[in-house]
């Protein structure tokens, strides 16, 4: 048949992947049985190890629609491929949305029907014919067939409707009879978060089939064969600790995140029906349309829902990383307001409305005999949290030129071990060698070349030095990511909370009176002020809540509000009850505060007390907050509104806005301070309670009186300008990312030094296309005005040919004192209309303000794409896609955002940034270090047994146990030690193995141990005293030599002769020399010499075999299976040695530091 086109699946999404169908081959599968056979399983490893090979073994391709088995392949960077079953279950519909008839609902599942299955359901279809559903299950998320577009689909839930705000209020909000609730189960299944923790055993089959291990097994097979049971030994018990190790942090790792997810999984909760029937039930049971009852006391949420009645306090920390409560409110209802549009629901635009899986639901607030209702919208996987949980189980791989060279350095390996392979087998065909032992000592050298103990190796530098971060408070999910960390050469931070304190305090106001700006005053709390509206402002436009007792909420306005010394006074339940409707929150100034004819007047006079009548929470895509106040004993309404300046401004009345606005904001936000604006605006008397319960919010928030300025101050942390200046000084790049003001973070990035004084910054406005007008950047200096200094006509053309000519040294010099900056707007446009100019405007762009979280992660992407290695500082809040996707991310929350981050501080400031850099480079270098030393051990022995082979000999078991055992693992695993060097520097470590300063320090140690190896093994052949070696011969006292001279006996393995004697002591040398020349230290490491581990263990090594070689002990000899030279040759192989080491030295040192280092 004709092969069908790749379909996509999720396109345009993180997880896009290509698809393709296959059916099961009766004939393909017989031949991979037989093939399996007869290679003792080693085939069905392979197809085990390669998903894609297994399917084109044993299927042929067909459609998707009639696959049995489908073929995934993601199309990002990695395509990794993935394989899937596809199942099919019985259902009395296609859409888990339509109301088909109950009677044919009830227990309709089955999704391998038997034979008595299958009669029961002719019985019960006996009117209605049942679909087949296609499935497949592909981390944690369940992909259906779609007729309509031909195509696996994934089922999110009730957004796949695009239901508008009116119809979740309309046709959604009365609930789903049971019957309906098990019908749509059968589509979106339990309403769980399923972290199953795998057995011991299922994870130890895993780890086990491991290529690594694998091979492992074979060395241990083949070693045992030769009777090499030391080694053999030694590997077995190695392996069995790794594993276990391995073993035990894989479930730990499990566990605490199955004890994290379970907390909330399965509650019981109260589901409305659709006869406004209230029923108890298990959280596992519900589904989208479900209509979740929020109980008083609050509850911590088992799936995202929308609330349609009634207010929620939430503390939204488990996804956000701020502590901090946020009141949700109701979803409007257009269809009963007339004038506001009629939007589609979507839980990130109405995420204010929107309770989140896993969030607790502190405290409610509700209405007289109704209750606080919410439709379940999202359930399982498929909600925020489950997404956040996929993420961890299933994270995509490392992407890091280390790994990808280690591969190919191995496969060299190989090919060199091919090379001595089949040297081995024409060897000792020539000199008739048994078949049995030309199989184990041509397999043998294999297992020489490419040693099975370097990932272990390989481990031991990342190990320390993640112990090495934890001592100083930097924890660490990801041990893989601490080698990137070394390579790192830009790094982005987040503003408040990071480079600035938490809090904000409040630095003065600035009131506004009859178009014009007064003067700024420090204080709110006084007694003339107390009454007016610019108080009231600051008094009621908030979202904060009492929580036993204690006023909680954001910071900011926890200020704001301490700053007025108002009280605030919340309904209690009993109080609500009593009312047809939800009680407002009061507030009011002490009596200390009103005039003191107010103060002292008669109980009768009414007090002077506000209540917050509705509220529209802070919307971070509109940039302001307002609510709608009744002063006690007024007919009328007032409208107080806050958020950004120029937001805030656009909805006042011109008229009422001073003229010089924009000079007194910049002249603020240049400073450094945040500003706020307030307005204000009296609603008619005719809008009564219910009315303005329904009103649209653009309605209210416009006409607006502008009020004045609140100025609030953010300090810089203490440690942040002398962390970015040794940033700085590491030719290190910093960049700020935030969602604030973008003068206010020009100023910060000024104070802090990532901006220098003497650099001018460009500010590049970018404006979408209007009126049919085609998108444009307008140029300003960020020190002149807009209306000056925007470069139009031709002035881009000339920033763009800059920019273009920037890879010639002269342009980049003088680029380097300019910084550009924008604000997240003209960065969507910028990314949108001007693709081509993006990336060279990152290449230089240091400040981006007012940037929404999405738009920090594809700022993090474009970084990478233009080659930056790109770390990511932030406080948990809102950057947890850029933590994610960054190279590096550091979370200085330690809340359970923080699992989204590879590294997380303790210490709540960026002094972390340096260190874990610092602690990355020496990660890096030494796992160069190891892999070049693991490569020359290899090589060193292999050359040794190669020359060995050709007179028919080899290396003793001893000799193999001793070089592998008491010097290999003892050096690696010391070398592995040195600490960081104790500052940044501006070059850094080589990204790649594949890199010519590493090659030729490989390449040309390998030809110094090639040569000194083949000069002692020929010249030993011309001693005047030398002879083919026999158990009587004895080179240590010449005058027995012609009395054994005709002795033939010979050692049956041919291990002990002269040959092996010199070999065996010139290469266990190599193995220190090349250990002790590859230490790499300062500027990345601490030198060898303080490392004492490694510098006494070579040294007592060294000592050792110079002891033994100069002044043989028999019994060593004996063991060793060494035999005795004259002295004269000890000395010779002394010098050999010593000049060895002098040329190893030279060869190495003969690269200039500069050439090892990239820099940056």
């Amino acid at each position: 048949m004709e092969k069908e086109a790749l379909k996509v699946l999720n396109r345009g999404e993180e997880d896009e992947m290509d698809v393709s169908g296959y059916r099961l081959c009766h004939w393909k599968l017989a031949i991979v049985g037989m093939g399996v056979v007869l290679t003792g399983g080693f085939l069905l490893l392979l197809l085990y190890w390669m998903p894609e090979w297994c399917v084109k073994a044993t299927c042929t391709r067909t459609t998707v629609r009639e696959a049995e088995v489908v073929l995934l392949r993601s199309t990002d960077e990695f395509k990794r491929w993935f394989r899937a079953k596809v199942y099919v279950m019985l259902a009395p519909g296609k859409n888990p949305f339509d109301c088909p008839d109950s009677r044919t609902v009830k227990n309709s599942y089955t999704a391998h029907p038997t034979e008595n299955q299958t009669e029961d359901c002719e019985r019960k279809y006996s009117e209605y014919q049942p679909v087949q559903i296609r499935y497949f299950t592909l981390h944690s998320t369940k992909y259906c067939w779609n007729d309509v577009i031909q195509n696996f689909e994934v089922l999110k839930g009730l957004e796949d409707l695009g239901v508008k705000c009116s119809s979740v209020h309309d046709e959604h909000s009365k609930g789903l009879t049971k019957d309906e609730q098990d019908y749509r189960r059968l589509f979106f299944g339990e309403n769980e978060i399923a972290v199953k923790v795998p057995s011991v055993f299922k994870l130890l089959i895993k780890e086990v089939l491991n290529p690594f291990y694998i091979f492992q097994l074979f060395s241990v097979i083949l070693w045992s064969t030769d009777e090499y049971y030391y080694y053999a030994l030694a590997i077995v018990i190695m392996s069995v600790i790794s594993i276990a190790t391995s073993l035990y942090t894989i479930r730990k790792q499990y566990v605490m995140l199955h004890d994290m997810v379970v907390t909330h999984s399965i509650v019981r909760v109260s589901v409305c029906r659709a006869n406004n029937v209230l029923e108890e039930a298990m959280s596992t049971e519900l589904v989208p349309g479900d209509i979740m009852v929020i109980p008083a006391n609050g509850t911590i949420m088992p799936c995202d829902a929308v609330l349609v009645s009634g207010t929620c306090i939430v503390n939204e920390s488990s996804l956000t990383g701020e502590s901090v409560p946020v009141t949700k409110t109701n979803l409007p209802n257009p269809s009963t307001k007339g004038t506001e549009e009629d939007e589609i629901y979507s839980s990130e635009l109405h995420k204010r409305h929107t309770l989140f899986c896993g969030t607790n639901v502190i405290q409610t607030r509700f209405y007289s005999g109704e209750l606080v209702k919410a439709v379940v919208v999202r359930t399982g996987f498929n909600t925020s949290k489950g997404q956040l949980v996929r993420s961890i189980l299933y994270p995509k791989p490392t992407d890091f030129k280390l790994y990808r060279d280690a591969y190919i350095f191995m496969l060299c390996l190989f090919a060199v071990a091919g090379i001595g392979f089949i040297y081995t087998v024409i060897n000792s065909i020539m000199n008739k060698v048994p078949a049995p032992t030309i199989i184990i000592e041509s397999l043998d050298i294999i297992t020489i070349t490419v040693p099975p103990a370097l990932p272990a190796a390989l481990t031991a530098g990342i190990v320390y030095a993640q112990r090495r971060l934890k001592r100083i408070g930097i924890f660490c999910i990801s041990p893989q990511r601490i080698n990137i960390c070394g390579q790192l050469n830009l790094f982005c931070f987040d503003k408040t909370g990071t480079l600035t304190e938490d809090g904000l305090d409040l630095w003065g106001i600035q009131r506004v009176e009859n178009s014009s700006f007064l003067l700024s005053e420090t204080h709110a709390c006084k007694e003339d002020l107390v009454k007016s509206q610019f108080v009231a402002c600051m008094a009621t436009c908030h979202s904060l809540t009492k929580i036993e007792g204690e006023l909680s909420g954001d910071p900011l306005d926890l200020k704001m509000f301490a700053a007025t010394g108002w009280i605030l006074e919340e309904a209690t339940e009993e109080e609500t009850a009593l009312h047809n409707h939800i009680m407002p929150t009061v507030v009011k100034p002490p009596k200390q505060l009103l005039p003191e004819a107010e103060a002292s007047a008669d109980q009768d006079v009414p007090s002077y007390e506000m209540g917050i009548v509705r509220q529209f929470p802070f919307s971070s895509a509109l940039q302001r907050m307002s609510v709608v106040t009744r002063l006690l004993g007024e007919k009328y309404m007032d409208v107080y509104q806050k958020g950004a300046p120029e937001v805030v401004a656009s909805l006042c009345k011109q008229e009422t806005v001073p003229h010089n606005f924009s000079e007194v904001l910049e002249g603020y936000t240049k400073q450094g301070f945040r500003v706020i604006a307030v307005a204000h605006r009296k609603l008619e008397s005719k809008l009564s309670w219910h009315k303005v319960q329904n009103i649209s919010r653009d309605t209210i928030e416009s006409n607006m009186q502008f009020l004045g300025l609140i100025i609030m101050q953010n300090k810089l942390k203490a440690e942040t300008p002398g962390v970015l200046a040794d940033l700085r000084r590491a030719s290190i790049r910093t960049v700020m990312v935030t969602g604030d003001n973008m003068l206010t973070a020009i100023s910060v990035a000024r104070d802090c030094g990532m901006i220098l004084p003497q650099d001018r910054i460009i500010i590049a406005d970018a404006l979408p296309p209007k009126n049919g007008q085609t998108a444009l950047i307008n140029w300003h200096y960020a020190d002149n005005p807009p209306k000056h200094a925007s470069m139009t006509g031709s002035n881009p053309e000339v920033v763009q040919i800059r920019l273009e000519e920037e890879s010639s040294g002269a342009a980049l010099h003088s680029m380097e004192h300019f910084h550009f900056a924008m604000s997240g707007q003209s960065f969507a446009v910028i990314a949108e209309h001007f693709q081509e100019l993006l990336q060279k405007l990152v290449l230089h762009g240091t400040v981006f303000a007012r940037m929404a979280p999405d738009q920090k992660t594809q700022l993090v992407e474009v970084l990478q794409s233009v080659d930056y290695f790109v770390g990511m500082c932030g406080d948990g809040a809102n950057d947890c896609g850029a933590l994610k996707r960054a190279h590096s991310g550091i979370s200085l929350s330690e809340l359970e955002a923080s699992v989204a981050s590879p590294f997380t501080s303790r210490t709540p400031n960026i002094s972390c940034v340096p260190s874990l850099i610092r602690e990355g480079r020496a990660a890096l270098i030494t796992s160069f270090c190891v892999f070049k030393f693991m490569a020359l051990y290899s090589i060193i022995q292999y050359l040794s047994v190669i020359l060995l082979y050709w007179i028919l000999s080899n290396l003793g078991d001893f000799q193999f146990l001793f070089i592998d055992i008491a010097i290999i693992f003892v050096i690696v695993f010391t070398m592995s030690l040195n600490p960081a060097w104790k500052e940044l520097v501006s070059e850094r470590p080589l990204s790649g193995l594949i890199s010519g300063p590493l090659l030729f320090s490989v390449l040309t140690q390998i030809l110094v141990c090639l040569g000194f190896q083949t000069l002692a093994f020929l010249l030993v052949k011309h001693q005047s005293w030398y002879h083919k070696w026999t158990p009587s011969s004895d080179a240590c006292s010449l005058s027995n030599y012609s009395l054994h001279q005709n002795e033939t006996t010979h050692d049956e393995k041919n291990i002990r002769n002269y040959e092996n004697t010199t070999l065996f002591f010139i290469s266990s040398f190599q193995y220190l020399i090349v250990a002790i020349v590859f230490s790499k230290g300062k500027p990345f490491r601490q030198p060898s010499y303080k490392n004492l581990p490694f510098l006494i263990s070579s040294f007592a090594l060294c000592a050792f075999i110079l002891c033994i070689m100069l002044y043989p002990v028999e019994a060593i000899d004996q063991f060793l299976e060494i035999v005795c030279v004259p002295y004269q040759w000890r000395v010779t192989m002394l010098l050999i040695i010593v000049v060895n080491a002098l040329v190893s030295v030279l060869t190495e040192s003969f690269q200039s530091f500069p050439a090892q280092c990239d820099v940056s």
